[in-house]
């Protein structure tokens, strides 16, 4: 499982944030996904060395870049709040799941840090918050990231509940650590939730207006595999709280993991790089609906 864990989290270290960083804002945020590699690279790099001091000072490289890009997007709230205020209109609810996004690599890189040093951070087994490495970039991070581009690029009242529902989800998730199976129990119905709608509205709006089967490939596959590997969160969180028979930890890492970060998390990524290529984020009206959608840019 060790290994099969550290491919999945160097994928979401390595590939998926830079290129969700670009998707969100490919001027403002240029920089930071160009640089992103350089900091993920010590963080991906600490996770096959032995527990320690040199495993340790690696992730915290890592965990620096993950909380510069918490203050960017403590930045962007005040601006989104800000703007709100001024204008009368309300908080947009895909900036709730971009703003969700930028916060997943913080939590991601505290459980690291707290992983390489042996510590076992609020008390959590090493193996609980191993696991946590890559559920933070992928439920996390590119999870929100997609359900805030579902909802800027198909507009509509499944695809708001989607940008809120995924953001609610991870944090209820994140709450039932600290409380009991039960509540990550209603975390993992609140995300599977926002991620089927996700998924249907991908499948249902999305994939059929892509301008190249190539496109709608990525698109379909990526709608098609969150059905299962979501029933499979679903059936381990009933698990834990019920005790009925469930998958193990290495078994879903096998399926669940591997499924979300190469059939989701991969080509979402793909297929919405494919879709805002050669925009200007200028451009356009983001509230309608478009084949080629815009990157989740706000306008100063």
């Amino acid at each position: 499982m060790t290994v099969l864990v550290n491919l999945i989290v160097a994928l979401g270290m390595l590939y998926a944030v830079p290129a969700g960083l670009r998707l969100i804002d490919p001027a403002g945020l240029r920089r930071a996904a160009r640089a992103w590699p350089l900091a993920a690279a010590p963080g991906a790099l600490c996770l096959w060395l032995p527990r320690g001091g040199a495993a340790t000072a690696l992730a915290c490289l890592y965990a620096a870049a993950a909380l510069a890009l918490l203050g960017a997007g403590g930045a962007r709230l005040w601006r989104g709040l800000t703007r709100a205020r001024s204008s009368g209109v309300p908080f947009p609810a895909a900036e709730v799941a971009v703003l969700t996004a930028l916060a997943s690599p913080s939590v991601s890189a505290a459980a690291l840090v707290a992983e390489r040093a042996g510590y076992r951070l609020f008390g959590f087994d090493l193996d609980v918050l191993a696991l946590t490495v890559p559920h933070f970039h992928f439920a996390g991070f590119t999870a929100a990231l997609v359900a805030g581009l579902v909802c800027r690029s198909a507009p509509g009242y499944l695809a708001r509940g989607a940008a809120y529902s995924v953001p609610a989800g991870t944090l209820l998730v994140l709450l039932g650590y600290f409380v009991d199976d039960w509540a990550e129990l209603l975390g993992a119905v609140v995300l599977t939730a926002g991620m089927w709608t996700v998924a249907l509205v991908t499948w249902r709006e999305l994939r059929p207006a892509a301008r190249d089967r190539v496109t709608g490939t990525l698109l379909g596959t990526s709608a098609a595999v969150l059905v299962a590997t979501m029933l499979l969160a679903l059936w381990w969180a009933a698990g834990e709280a019920t005790g009925i028979v469930h998958p193990t930890l290495t078994w879903m890492a096998a399926t669940h993991g591997l499924g979300n970060a190469l059939g989701f998390a991969l080509c979402s990524l793909l297929a919405w790089r494919r879709l805002t290529a050669g925009r200007d984020p200028a451009d356009g009206n983001p509230g309608t609906r478009d084949p080629s959608p815009l990157p989740l840019t706000v306008t100063p």
